[in-house]
């Protein structure tokens, strides 16, 4: 249904080194980077997906108010390297991880990054007994 998510930012230096610490651990990579903008892919993912940019119109970057950007992590392991990733980073923590009541097996954990804007990590999946 998407083609692609922007973010806005104040200070593309500090996303770049926030967003190249924290996406990895979800498999996203910077594909491109210039003054004015970093693109992000899924590994295998030959178009970026995921856009942090300095606003074409040259104003302050804000957040949004009620604006989120859910990344799907593989597991929920993935979930929880997200927060720890993120809050080294300097993000705010807006929710640790665990079970949400959305449905039986939506692990997810929430921040902000440093421009404000929330982010999601989430794993739908149930999680696999451990092997005896």
């Amino acid at each position: 249904m998407l083609l692609y998510v922007t973010l806005g930012t104040n200070d593309l230096y500090r996303a770049r080194h926030f967003y190249d610490a924290v996406l990895p651990v979800l498999g996203y990579r910077c594909q491109r980077y210039s003054e004015e903008e970093i693109g992000y892919a899924a590994d295998g993912d030959t178009r970026c997906r995921f856009w942090v940019v300095t606003p074409f119109n040259r104003r302050r970057a804000t957040n949004g108010n009620g604006s989120m950007v859910a990344f799907e992590a593989e597991t929920r392991a993935a979930v929880d390297a997200f927060h720890v990733a993120a809050i080294a980073a300097g993000a705010i923590d807006e929710g640790e991880p665990g079970l949400r009541s959305y449905h039986a097996h939506f692990y997810a954990a929430y921040v902000r990054d440093p421009d404000g804007n929330k982010l999601c990590a989430v794993c739908e999946k149930a999680e696999e007994p451990p092997f005896i």
